[in-house]
């Protein structure tokens, strides 16, 4: 079925539709709505999924955390998502939690309660309390979240990734059956190798391709030493971050290139990390980046990096 008809079919889901004499059924209506759209529908080449974005809404019922300092000045919301999901053939998003709302998951769980069919959502806790195992173990079991996400700093104020509270969470996400997702530069990559070593079973996501700045190649060669882990998986999500060049950054083609021969396409995902990304990369060309511009990734491996990795990872309605 093409994206058309679902999202048309999503449409009529909900619609009343009344069965006096001589008005249309259910099922006439869905056939009158559904049919043109088959008929013009292009075969799909693959399932689309965005592994990577943020929203938030400027609500007084979803403070801002006091360390935000600088808040947008735009709202992000789900249906300005949808809307360019819609746009670009994409079915389903993975939601992370916002760091401006820090430990206070309450809109992204709101937005899943509201949209389930569409979005799976990742969590943050405090990953220097004690309570953390505890509240992630809340918001997976009673607020649907599929993981948590974790961001230590490069510098000294980030050595909490080292600390003796990592085990236990840990091996929380390990019992819980959810993925640990890594936002840290290439800096902090031998501290999650560590703990990679320590929890072999254990699903970890790293964010961004630790932000490896193109022009620093060498450095990489970190990302991809966490290839012997098996879980381990990796978002080529920031390409237009990472490169010194213009659209469609060949340089940091090229370490996409290293990554999907060190680590192959199942063990990557694409994403837009929408919105942060629309000043420099709109929506459809974080898309087009992966889908039309990587010359060396084959129909089969795009069908893996576009929507069925990030399939492997999290479970979508």
């Amino acid at each position: 079925m093409g994206t058309g008809t679902v999202w048309t079919m999503k449409k009529i889901k909900h619609a009343s539709i009344r069965d006096p004499r001589g008005m249309l059924t259910r099922r006439q209506a869905i056939g009158a709505l559904v049919t043109p759209v088959l008929a013009n529908a292009q075969p799909r080449k693959y399932r689309i999924i965005d592994s990577h974005v943020h929203v938030w809404k400027r609500d007084e019922r979803y403070p801002w955390a006091k360390e935000t300092t600088k808040p947008p000045e735009k709202d992000a919301t789900p249906e300005m998502l949808l809307d360019l999901m819609r746009a670009n053939d994409v079915e389903r998003t993975v939601l992370i939690h916002v760091i401006y709302y820090r430990w206070d998951n309450s809109y992204a769980a709101d937005v899943l309660k509201q949209y389930p069919e569409f979005f799976v959502g990742v969590a943050r806790v405090n990953p220097e309390s004690p309570a953390a195992p505890d509240d992630l173990s809340r918001l997976v079991e009673e607020q649907k979240f599929q993981g948590v996400r974790l961001s230590p700093a490069d510098d000294a104020t980030g050595d909490w990734i080292r600390g003796p509270l990592m085990p236990t969470l840990w091996k929380r996400c390990r019992e819980l059956n959810v993925p640990m997702t890594i936002l840290a530069g290439t800096t902090r990559i031998p501290d999650i190798a560590a703990l990679a070593e320590k929890f072999p079973d254990l699903t970890v996501v790293i964010d961004h391709m630790a932000d490896c700045p193109a022009d620093q190649p060498q450095e990489l060669r970190k990302l991809l030493a966490l290839s012997r882990y098996p879980r381990v998986f990796v978002k080529i999500s920031h390409t237009w971050s990472v490169s010194k060049r213009a659209y469609p950054y060949p340089d940091a083609q090229s370490q996409v290139k290293r990554l999907y021969d060190r680590f192959g396409p199942q063990r990557l995902m694409w994403g837009t990390d929408w919105p942060m990304a629309e000043s420099k990369c709109p929506y459809a060309k974080a898309l087009a980046v992966v889908r039309d511009e990587m010359s060396f990734l084959s129909e089969e491996d795009k069908r893996w990096l576009l929507g069925q990795t990030a399939e492997r990872v999290w479970k979508f309605s």
